[in-house]
C-alpha cells in the first residue's frame, strides 16, 4: 500500500498554495454557475483569507503538506477543525489535491487517509467535505473511502437549450 504523511506547510509552500488555490476555487465557482469570472480569483482569496486571518498560524486550522515515504511532496490539504455550519466535533476539508504528476498512484487515498488520521488526533470525530458534481474523480474516491452523501443540492438551466452540470 501506498504511504503518505502529513506535515504543516512550510510558510514558502504556504503563499504558492494561497495564490493556486484561490484560482482553482475561482474556476470551480464559475463553472458551477455560482460566480461571475470578472472578480472571481480576487473574491477567493478574500474569502480565504476571512477563513485564515493569521495564514498558517490560524487556530483550529491544519494546513498541511502530504510527502511520500522519501519526503517528498505528493499533494497538499487544508482541513478547520471547527465546522463552518457548526457540526460538533466535525471537521471540515476545505482542500484537497494530489500533485497532478503524482496522480493514479494511489497516492490521493493515502492522503485522504493521513489527513484522516491527522483530523482525528485533533479531536474531528467525523469529517466532512463539498465536492463538485462534475468531478467524478474525487466523488468516487470519497464514495469509495466511506463518504456518504448528507446534501445534495441541484440545479437545473430554464435558459432554452441550455444544460448545465448540476453543483454539488
Amino acid at each position: 500500500m501506498t504511504k503518505v504523511t502529513v506535515r504543516q506547510m512550510t510558510p514558502a509552500e504556504f503563499d504558492q498554495w494561497q495564490a493556486a488555490i484561490a484560482e482553482e476555487y475561482a474556476v470551480e465557482q464559475v463553472a458551477a454557475g455560482r460566480w461571475e469570472p470578472e472578480g472571481a480569483v480576487q473574491r477567493a482569496r478574500d474569502e480565504n483569507a476571512q477563513l485564515l486571518p493569521q495564514g498558517l498560524q490560524t487556530e483550529r486550522m491544519l494546513i498541511l503538506r502530504g510527502v511520500d515515504i522519501d519526503e517528498e511532496p505528493v499533494g497538499r490539504a487544508w482541513v478547520g477543525l471547527d465546522h463552518p455550519r457548526g457540526a460538533q466535533d466535525v471537521a471540515f476539508l476545505y482542500d484537497i489535491e494530489v500533485i497532478e504528476t503524482r496522480r493514479g498512484r494511489g497516492l490521493g487515498r493515502a492522503l485522504l487517509e493521513a489527513v484522516e488520521d491527522g483530523a482525528r488526533r485533533a479531536g474531528a470525530v467525523a469529517l466532512e467535505l463539498n465536492v463538485f458534481a462534475r468531478n467524478h474523480a474525487a466523488t468516487a474516491l470519497y464514495s469509495s473511502a466511506g463518504y456518504d452523501v448528507i446534501t445534495q443540492q441541484m440545479r437545473k438551466s430554464l435558459r432554452q437549450g441550455c444544460v448545465e452540470d448540476a453543483a454539488g
